[in-house]
């Protein structure tokens, strides 16, 4: 895409949904919900791009391997960023004049393809606003977009370390889609499947730090288990069958076998039942 095509792109993303922002609807249900349930008609820029995003989506639906789409989906990915761009930049507009944007069904689609392809720098920015301004999923989606956020970066991550025993996932967008979607309503194994995913990557970061490949954050290993052991029993209070029981038997195992800190250096091997924070509840902390 040329330069022109690209500026061109932003500025019509930015134009199409800054004319539709409104004031939230008030609602016990939906309080963040835009009133423009049902927007104008985009400009002749946005239906072209509509029907783009539509040929795209036939062409998904034609591929059988699971692997062929995700390339084909980082492949097209692309294509669209002005436009998001311009749609994202007409968020923090409206948000600064107290307003909301209501649906872009471009961001909302691409921001699907990015979780689908572990593409975090697209695709945290895309969820971010998409709760903000109250999106809403395509109608094949029966789950809340929430839900849909928690479920999908938890469950890309962990295929990822399920498929590469030393792929070692990004923990920074996981802890930030578990803050993000901490108010959203979804069901408790949904939930627990993005602490488990919190969990699981800081055990890859620790055994990576092991084998020489990487280096722990300040707290060194100590602090790295505890972390992973708070993450794997807020996931098991959610949901005692989300398969993370032997998972915190060994990191207590790692936990414990750890030399006792100095006397001035804090306490020591943390409770079975106790987290950093000492009472197992809530995300992880960055």
């Amino acid at each position: 895409m040329s330069l022109v095509s690209r500026h061109r792109n932003r500025v019509m993303g930015k134009q199409s949904v800054a004319t539709k922002a409104v004031a939230p609807r008030p609602s016990n249900d939906n309080p963040g919900k835009a009133a423009n349930d049902n927007p104008a008609p985009g400009a002749p820029e946005h239906s072209q791009l509509l029907m783009q995003l539509g040929e795209d989506l036939r062409v998904l639906s034609q591929i059988q391997s699971i692997e062929a789409k995700i390339a084909r989906k980082a492949k097209i990915l692309p294509r669209y960023d002005a436009w998001v761009e311009g749609v994202l930049q007409a968020a923090t507009d409206a948000e600064a004049e107290g307003k909301l944007i209501g649906t872009d069904a471009v961001l909302v689609q691409t921001m699907i393809w990015a979780i689908d392809t572990a593409d975090f720098d697209r695709a945290f920015p895309r969820a971010k606003v998409a709760l903000r301004h109250g999106m809403d999923l395509p109608q094949r989606f029966e789950r809340t977009l929430g839900c849909m956020i928690a479920e999908e970066f938890a469950e890309t991550a962990i295929k990822a370390m399920a498929t590469d025993n030393a792929h070692v996932p990004d923990l920074r967008p996981l802890i930030q889609i578990a803050d993000l979607t901490e108010g959203e309503d979804m069901p408790d194994q949904a939930r627990a499947k993005i602490h488990k995913a919190v969990g699981m990557t800081i055990c890859r970061m620790i055994d990576a730090a092991d084998a020489g490949e990487k280096d722990l954050p300040a707290g060194g290993k100590r602090m790295a288990l505890e972390s992973a052991l708070k993450a794997f029993r807020r996931a098991l209070a959610l949901h005692d069958k989300c398969g993370v029981k032997k998972m915190i038997e060994q990191r207590e195992r790692d936990l414990n076998a750890l030399p006792n800190p100095d006397v001035d250096g804090g306490s020591g091997p943390a409770s079975e039942n106790a987290g950093p924070s000492g009472n197992g509840d809530g995300p992880v902390a960055s």
